[in-house]
């Protein structure tokens, strides 16, 4: 059939002869509703995004700030010996997470919040512990427990010599003998350090090797040099 044949078949509907002609103002009035209609959903639209925009936004920063507080707490409790498959999060854990995530920005945003708090609770809890084990201190200071007495013990050896026999044989032979101890109480500060304290939360742990050779060289070279320069003058 031709385009002309089904316009031709078309039944055409003709306006009665009572009823009266469309009122163009009445057409503009139901135009200018609709329009009204569209601009406030897409008003509402475009609210609703930015919100969620704001909430994606938030939920980011919240997510960042608690992971730096969970990850010294870790390292904290891995230290005070709490095992790492104690620190994981279990299936159910997970699997109640993920059915909170369902609900969009917003609940996830609440998440982190209610995880911040919890993180902060978890803060001062440890703090009311006191003190912690110098095995919870920063690697620094805890290894500067090992190198420090090591590092002292043979130039108080020499020092004790040279004041108790003078600037003799004794002085010098201890002065030649405690050359290469820096490097011995170094080694040994190394070994120290990984039978007293735990590793870290990577398994390796942290020597502080720049810290361990200052400190064990800087006493033996002090006390060299004044030695030498006593003997020098004697």
């Amino acid at each position: 059939m031709s385009i002309d044949d089904a316009v031709t078949v078309a039944p055409v509907r003709q306006r009665p002869a009572g009823e009266p002609a469309p009122s163009v103002a009445a057409a503009w009035t139901d135009y200018l509703a609709a329009a009204r209609q569209l601009d406030g959903v897409r008003r509402g639209a475009a609210t609703a995004a930015a919100a969620q925009s704001r909430a994606v936004e938030a939920a980011r920063a919240e997510l960042t700030g608690v992971r730096a507080r969970l990850a010294p707490q870790q390292a904290r409790l891995r230290e005070l010996g709490v095992p790492a498959i104690s620190l994981a999060p279990t299936p159910p854990e997970l699997t109640e997470a993920a059915r909170a995530m369902v609900g969009g920005p917003a609940a996830v945003l609440a998440g982190l919040r209610r995880a911040q708090s919890w993180a902060e609770g978890a803060d001062a809890a440890l703090a009311a512990r006191g003190a912690p084990h110098p095995a919870a201190w920063p690697p620094r200071w805890r290894n500067l427990l090992v190198y420090g007495p090591l590092a002292l013990v043979v130039p108080v050896v020499q020092l004790v010599l040279f004041l108790t026999a003078g600037a003799g044989p004794v002085s010098v032979v201890a002065l030649l003998v405690g050359l290469p101890m820096p490097a011995v109480a170094f080694a040994a500060g190394r070994v120290g350090v990984s039978r007293l304290f735990p590793p870290g939360p990577d398994g390796r742990w942290d020597h502080t090797p720049r810290l361990g050779l200052l400190t064990c060289l800087v006493p033996a070279v002090v006390v060299a040099a004044g030695i030498m320069l006593a003997l020098l003058a004697g």
